[in-house]
């Protein structure tokens, strides 16, 4: 689960903003444990004492990725490099998708056929993008990402076998606080 960013265009710690009485992180890491259990990875960066916190007791482990201000690319990257030898496949959530639920979650599970070659991407106002389910396969590309470029290009990517789960209020990210206005 992501939640190192800056947030700058959010002016605050986007991922401690509330949503329904939870702090989003805590609310998106209720749902990956939910569903990966001891197995779900809290990737932390920017504030990340405060967001740590905000999900304590964590039932999985912390992953601090120090280089968090260089962009997204990089936590996945820290993520995969932590798990790659003990995984078969990683779901990467978004701490700023409010509105993804833990049905949509085993969805994405439950399309996962076990190839090392499959991508699972949620699918929502025409396009593909998080959460995604990426197989073993995909972890040496995922490994060596970068700056603020993020796994959506593997999505267009022949090596791999891209299966959809539709799931619109996908759609719905927390960039700035309107946002989160928008839908409380």
């Amino acid at each position: 689960m992501l939640a190192a960013g800056t947030a700058s265009r959010f002016g605050a710690t986007k991922q401690l903003a509330e949503y329904q009485g939870a702090a989003l992180v805590r609310r998106a890491i209720r749902l990956a444990t939910e569903i990966c259990g001891e197995r779900t990875a809290l990737i932390v960066g920017h504030d990340w004492q405060a967001v740590y916190e905000a999900c304590a007791p964590l039932d999985g482990f912390l992953i601090i990725n120090e280089a968090y201000t260089e962009g997204i690319g990089t936590s996945i990257a820290r993520a995969i490099k932590s798990l790659e030898h003990v995984a078969d496949a990683a779901i990467i959530i978004l701490a700023d998708q409010p509105l993804i639920t833990a049905e949509h979650l085993q969805a994405l599970l439950d399309c996962y056929t076990g190839a090392p070659d499959q991508i699972v991407a949620t699918q929502f106002s025409g396009t593909l993008g998080p959460p995604c389910l990426y197989s073993r396969g995909c972890f040496t590309d995922l490994a060596e990402l970068d700056k603020d470029s993020g796994g959506r290009h593997l999505l267009r990517d022949r090596r791999f076998q891209v299966t959809s789960v539709p799931f619109q209020p996908a759609r719905v990210d927390i960039d700035r606080p309107s946002d989160l206005d928008s839908i409380n």
